[in-house]
């Protein structure tokens, strides 16, 4: 990793300002060797109709942690990430609380990082299981 534990957390929870993610009050908590991890309410805002979390908030949860994930691996000054595909299995339900979204990397290509992010409750519990596709760009200079 090249940079240190606190300084990725704070380079991801600044470059969240005024974003989706602020919005959804996600956070980046913890970072390890080939993993970041980030925390998001859940309460009315984040709810379908039924008053349940909303599978589109989870979505966003896990790609907002599996791209802040891809910048482990690059140079943001020379490259940056995109988003490519993303596939959610919903596999349990939640109305309050708080989700924890994991991000472990499965490759770590050049050019393509693949990620599996799971979404869990504050018992553990899974609550959707994630795929991530990243592609990896070189910056061009803005016209």
């Amino acid at each position: 990793m090249g940079l240190d534990k606190d300084k990725m957390l704070q380079y991801c929870n600044e470059f969240s300002k005024n974003t989706l993610m602020e919005t959804l009050q996600i956070e980046y908590i913890d970072a390890g060797e080939g993993f970041l991890v980030a925390k998001m309410p859940v309460n009315a805002s984040v709810h379908q109709p039924m008053g349940l979390l909303h599978g589109g908030a989870s979505v966003a949860l896990a790609e907002s942690v599996g791209s802040a994930a891809s910048h482990f691996f690059i140079d943001p000054k020379e490259q940056e990430v995109r988003g490519i595909e993303i596939s959610a299995n919903h596999l349990k339900s939640i109305r309050v609380g708080v989700v924890y979204g994991t991000a472990r990397i499965i490759h770590k290509g050049r050019s393509l990082h693949l990620w599996e992010i799971k979404i869990t409750d504050e018992e553990g519990n899974l609550i959707s299981l994630c795929k991530l596709t990243n592609m990896v760009l070189t910056k061009t200079p803005q016209q």
